[in-house]
């Protein structure tokens, strides 16, 4: 399925869902961070997607990590609440949805990366390296506010 992402962009199509989901930013001993890069956009992003009923947050920030990267880890920290009601995902099966993301810290436990049906490549990326990947706007502010340690961000 096809998706196309608005970011406080006036043109945007109104929502009509609103789906919890989480993130996992993920951060090994030499400070790199963990990212997937996204079959349907082409664009890098953390590793994270829609919570599951009868999981937490925390549990679905670390089964998205794990599905979309191949990589294990465990939850150190908690990044913020990422609600802007100007970041508009629109599917090609007609849901266009608001971003409603609970972000987590995390480290690598086990596991080696791995690409999937998600994303067709995953890797380890330095700070000094993120400005030559393409990353979405609200993913490099997540990233960033981890970096500038501006968290937990509540918005």
């Amino acid at each position: 399925m096809g998706r196309t992402e608005y970011y406080e962009d006036p043109e945007a199509p109104r929502a009509n869902t609103l789906i919890p989901a989480s993130n996992l930013l993920v951060v090994d001993a030499q400070g790199a961070v963990l990212l997937q890069r996204r079959r349907d956009t082409g664009q890098w992003a953390l590793p994270g997607g829609a919570q599951d009923i009868g999981e937490s947050s925390a549990q679905c920030a670390v089964r998205e990590c794990e599905e979309e990267t191949g990589i294990l880890a465990e939850i150190t920290g908690f990044l913020g609440v990422y609600s802007n009601p100007a970041h508009i995902v629109a599917y090609t099966d007609g849901e266009i949805r608001q971003q409603y993301e609970a972000t987590y810290i995390g480290r690598p436990i086990g596991g080696a990366p791995t690409i999937n049906e998600e994303a067709d490549g995953v890797c380890w990326a330095l700070p000094s390296e993120l400005s030559g990947l393409d990353i979405h706007v609200s993913m490099r502010e997540q990233i960033d506010h981890y970096l500038t340690g501006k968290y937990p961000y509540l918005g």
